[in-house]
């Protein structure tokens, strides 16, 4: 198994992938992406047009996986451990697909948007659109909570998807932190805050979490 993970320590997303690599302790090594540098923009472009990551380089089968929730069924289709991130049951299945999507678009991307407008210019501030982006993380927390809650209520188990850790959780656990410190949770959704120190206190995210922390001071403050 020859496995390279393109990424960036302060990434979401790329954290979104480096959980499920070590929720089974997958062999893989890591190549950090500076985007600012010519030649390592150069090379990742020439793996993935769109020039984002993660990208997943798998050299013993020749692939090329980009995007994090394709990456992480690649992982679980090819590469699969003890943890079984996607659920064989084809409903379950498609039920935490679904709730990856929703934390994806509805969370991820306007915790992205607030973060994103922090690096623009002062004469080129959204207010408009940060405004927007921050109602969608309160509507999509309260969501989320109404469903932690109704997982406790079944007794089906404090993650995502209740009694085991999957794509889902994956998904939520970047977001999550990222969400609560562009837009705190509050009061009102003390499930959810529980179910972030539960994601952080698994070794996977973790030892995601240690990795970054010497990046941190890079992370955009609000001004």
């Amino acid at each position: 198994m020859s496995l390279t993970l393109l990424y960036h320590p302060l990434s979401s997303f790329c954290w979104k992938a480096l959980i499920a690599l070590y929720e089974n302790g997958t062999p893989f090594t890591t190549n950090m992406v500076n985007l600012g540098d010519p030649a390592e923009r150069a090379a990742l472009l020439a793996l993935s047009p769109i020039g984002r990551f993660p990208v997943l380089r798998d050299e013993t089968r020749g692939e090329t996986v980009p995007e994090s929730s394709i990456v992480i069924e690649y992982l679980d289709r090819h590469y699969p451990g003890a943890v079984r991130l996607i659920p064989e049951n084809p409903d379950l299945a498609l039920q935490t697909r679904l709730r990856d999507r929703f934390l994806d678009l509805y969370v991820h991307l306007p915790m992205q948007k607030v973060v994103g407008d922090r690096l623009r210019p002062a004469d080129s501030k959204d207010p408009h659109g940060v405004a927007e982006a921050r109602a969608q993380l309160r509507t999509s927390y309260a969501i989320l909570d109404q469903q932690l809650i109704l997982n406790q209520q079944r007794a089906q188990g404090g993650w995502m998807m209740g009694e085991h850790f999957s794509l889902a959780d994956c998904a939520a656990a970047p977001t999550m932190f990222y969400g609560n410190k562009v837009e705190p949770f509050g009061d009102g959704h003390r499930h959810l805050a529980a179910y972030l120190e539960r994601l952080m206190a698994r070794p996977s995210f973790a030892r995601v979490l240690r990795e970054a922390e010497p990046y941190f001071g890079m992370f955009p403050q609000e001004t």
